[in-house]
């Protein structure tokens, strides 16, 4: 008797799906047995696209993604237009396996100023509302932003401090002695001068240097007639700054909104670069590694490639009115309509270009090439470090997936522990997670990373996350213990977990690797390879944990340590604040300080100090 284990799939008769199937526009979903979506795709005429998949003549990709449908959903769209926005949306929700994929849910960034309030401030946000204020981008990256805010703070000394610190101070602070800020937190400087400043701040992001450059020349003439020669030399270093920003930043002949688009690619993989170009000026550059699936590595096409990249970056964020590429994207004018239709603009999409605009288009490839070099060298690594982790370890396959834990915190104050994960290609910073550990006896290291442990496992007992083919616990034989105690509780089996302990002196190269069921450690050679990838995910996880430790240690203690201090109530608690110009600089006071605030003694002093200073855990 056959067990439904043993039954033969049915294959899919396509034959009857697409007797039945309209040649309306739309959108199918092409699944597998399990109803995970293999392939998300358009089409002007569903049963003509989709009949071509069942012709002779296929290419290997497609013959083995035919094999594994056991159905297909279609949805039916008015356009094409519209069967252009739904495929993207459902691309990036079902993640299909044979989908090239962009892996990036961030927002742009904007600079934002607060125009409403009575001295503005400067501020990244990524939060593009109906807010009020004034919204300047989008930016390519965080990194560009910052760049653009460091750039201004040199040339415009306005506040980019928060409302909280801003509200709170009672003197200057380092900013203003840098001459990064005028100080209007304690009124150093007139509303009239910091609109001023405010304005051509407002100028500089719209593109219109040359027009504040016109106007900082009169009034350095003017000072200087009126023989004020240190705001004329002022005035005349703004000028300079002005100069060079202006000179790195601007595009010759060009006036308009564009975004450079170059795709290189090399072994398989790709790198898409992007240069973001607004009123003239370059804002930045990102660099976008597009997860071609391995399957399809030897059929995308560049301009399959540069299509799925570009519906998938730009539909549903702001775009500039055109957009120059090395390969002029498969169904362009669809996506031309589609981007039109959500701006309420005409885009357009251009890869014949002359002049300027091809070095243009040149540089942006060089920058391509070179990211993908950087990245490709870096796949080359990983992978010789993980065949030497292998042979190492002596185990039957190369492992693909690599998770560590780690645990920080302060004499057990705010403990989070850390999971991070490596696989073929390096660091996989999307599975990262942090714990913060709760419930359990002050320090106790073993019960924080059986609380982290049982919570990362239980979300792959519910396959949330693949099962790693090596689990490392940053610690010896007892960290170890408890490792190996979690999962088997949650019935779950990693072929391999290792305790790192540190070497004698903790020095590197020196530790120690213990495996369960062995009773002597494993000590590698400090040359080795695999040793090197060891320290690695270990060195990434103490980063990633101690990193998170700080954060939330920093936020339990500016929401409650200076509650806590017996004897402090909220008088003393808010004159020690106002006095010292907020929790920071709290901290950085000395006992003899602190004792000069009305109604604290040398002796409470002493208390708050060590209260506030509390001794690292070793």
């Amino acid at each position: 008797m056959t067990s439904p284990d043993s039954e033969i799939k049915t294959p899919f008769n396509y034959q009857q799906f697409l007797k039945n199937l309209t040649q309306h526009p739309g959108v199918y979903r092409m699944l597998d047995a399990q109803n995970k979506a293999l392939y998300v795709g358009k089409a002007r005429n569903l049963k003509q696209r989709i009949s071509q998949y069942f012709h002779s003549g296929l290419s290997p990709k497609l013959q083995r993604m035919v094999a594994q449908i056991a159905t297909i959903e279609v949805t039916i769209t008015n356009t094409e237009t519209e069967a252009l926005l739904l495929e993207n949306n459902l691309i990036k929700t079902l993640q299909p396996r044979y989908n090239v994929l962009l892996r990036d849910d961030k927002s742009y960034p904007y600079i934002y100023l607060t125009t409403q309030d009575k001295f503005p401030r400067l501020a990244m946000t990524r939060r593009h509302t109906t807010k009020q204020g004034r919204y300047f981008g989008p930016y390519p990256s965080a990194k560009a932003v910052r760049a653009t805010l460091n750039s201004l703070q040199r040339i415009f000394p306005i506040r980019q401090c928060e409302d909280a610190w801003y509200r709170s101070r009672s003197r200057p602070c380092l900013q203003y002695q840098l001459k990064r800020c005028s100080a209007p937190c304690v009124g150093l400087v007139t509303p009239e001068i910091y609109a001023q400043e405010v304005n051509n701040t407002i100028l500089f992001l719209e593109g219109k240097a040359t027009q504040i450059i016109d106007t900082l020349v009169q009034r350095m003439e003017t000072a200087a007639g009126q023989l004020a020669f240190e705001e004329a030399a002022r005035l005349r270093d703004q000028i300079a700054t002005l100069n060079r920003i202006q000179e790195r930043q601007s595009i010759d002949s060009e006036s308009g909104d564009l975004d450079i688009v170059a795709l290189a690619i090399q072994d398989h993989k790709a790198c898409i670069q992007v240069f973001s170009v607004r009123n003239g000026r370059i804002l930045g550059n990102q660099a976008f590694f597009p997860k071609i699936p391995a399957q399809t590595k030897l059929d995308e096409t560049p301009e399959n490639i540069m299509a799925a990249f570009l519906a998938q970056h730009y539909l549903g964020r702001p775009i500039p009115t055109e957009l120059l590429v090395t390969h002029y994207p498969t169904d362009g004018a669809v996506l031309e309509t589609g981007f039109s239709t959500q701006s309420g603009r005409k885009i357009a999409i251009r890869d014949q270009v002359r002049g300027d605009r091809a070095r243009w288009l040149q540089l942006a490839i060089s920058n391509a090439q070179l990211a993908l070099l950087s990245k490709t060298t870096g796949y080359t690594d990983i992978a010789k470090q993980l065949i030497a982790l292998q042979d190492a370890l002596k185990l039957a396959t190369v492992p693909q997936r690599l998770e560590c834990f780690d645990i920080s915190h302060t004499s057990g104050e705010s403990p989070v522990a850390s999971c991070v994960v490596f696989d073929s290609t390096g660091p996989k910073y999307s599975d990262y997670r942090r714990f913060n550990i709760n419930s359990i006896t002050y320090g106790d290291d073993y019960a924080a990373l059986r609380q982290a442990l049982t919570r990362r496992y239980k979300r792959i007992a519910n396959q949330e996350f693949p099962i790693p083919d090596i689990l490392f616990i940053d610690g010896g034989r007892g960290q170890l213990t408890q490792a190996v105690e979690v999962l088997a509780e949650l019935n779950i089996e990693v072929s391999t977990i290792i305790g790192i302990a540190k070497g004698p002196g903790r020095k590197p190269g020196l530790e120690q690797l213990w495996l369960k069921d062995q009773e002597q450690s494993i000590i590698l050679p400090e040359h080795s390879s695999a040793l090197h990838l060891i320290q690695q995910i270990r060195d990434e996880a103490h980063r990633f944990a101690i990193t998170g430790h700080r954060r939330h240690r920093a936020k339990a203690r500016r929401t409650s340590l200076v509650e806590e201090i017996p004897g402090i109530g909220p008088k003393r608690r808010q004159r020690l604040l106002n006095q010292f110009g907020g929790f920071k600089n709290l901290t950085r006071a000395g006992e003899a300080d602190i004792a000069k605030v009305a109604g604290i003694g040398p002796n409470l002093a002493k208390y708050i100090y060590a209260k506030l200073h509390p001794m690292p855990a070793d």
